[in-house]
């Protein structure tokens, strides 16, 4: 089992403290559940997780060892998928296979997944916004990173399509933690092991969507 264990964080812009002493930990088996208000500091927490922001203080430990997030990263610990496109545009999805995994086994897992399999000869700016985020997902879900960070996985994209993405994301459990935030906070309900919302910089453990009104990231209803 991994472990990541993320902690004093802090991140000011200007005279504004985002990020306020966060500390959060990971398991191999946990996925956990990000929420809060836009502007809280999720996407900056998730961007100094990975190494591609700097924070003004931080330590980070994967099974009790010191490690920068960029050493998390270029070492292939933790692996990101933001909101926005990262794929080669132009390229067909069965080439886009074969730059990310050398392994004939692995390229086959992901080449003929069954939806996967329905869009490989589309290029990556044809995909629709659900099959880009699947392929994106499973793409990643198959390298060997112990840990994978997702930001707004489910935004846009339907139904059917989410039910298929959350199957997917389950099943990373066996092997890798997953941190996950979205603002379609009842799918992330449905699929984590731990949820945590942020509020006035800080990470509050939660337990149910009742706990989420309470903490003000859900209006409360009048009655």
């Amino acid at each position: 089992m991994a472990t990541l264990e993320l902690s004093n964080v802090s991140k000011v812009f200007g005279k504004k403290s985002v990020l306020s002493e966060v500390s959060l930990s990971i398991n191999t088996g946990d996925i956990l559940g990000l929420y809060g208000r836009n502007g809280c500091g999720k996407s900056t927490l998730l961007k100094v997780l990975f190494g591609t922001m700097k924070a003004d203080s931080i330590s980070l430990k994967i099974n009790s060892q010191t490690i920068t997030p960029k050493q998390a990263r270029t070492s292939g610990r933790v692996a990101y998928i933001p909101q926005h496109p990262f794929l080669p545009m132009s390229q067909r999805v069965r080439d886009i296979i074969p730059m990310y995994f050398s392994d004939e086994k692995l390229q086959d897992a992901i080449f003929y997944d069954p939806f996967i399999a329905s869009f490989t000869f589309k290029k990556a700016s044809d995909l629709s916004l659900g099959e880009r985020r699947y392929f994106e997902v499973v793409l990643l879900g198959h390298a060997h990173h112990d840990f994978l960070v997702l930001d707004e996985p489910f935004s846009m994209i339907d139904p059917l399509q989410k039910d298929r993405l959350k199957a997917f994301i389950l099943t990373l459990k066996e092997k890798k933690g997953v941190l996950i935030t979205d603002h379609y906070y009842n799918d992330v309900l449905d699929i984590a092991t731990h949820n945590v919302v942020m509020n006035n910089g800080n990470l509050i453990s939660i337990n149910s969507e009742a706990e989420l009104v309470a903490h003000d990231y859900l209006r409360r209803v009048s009655k």
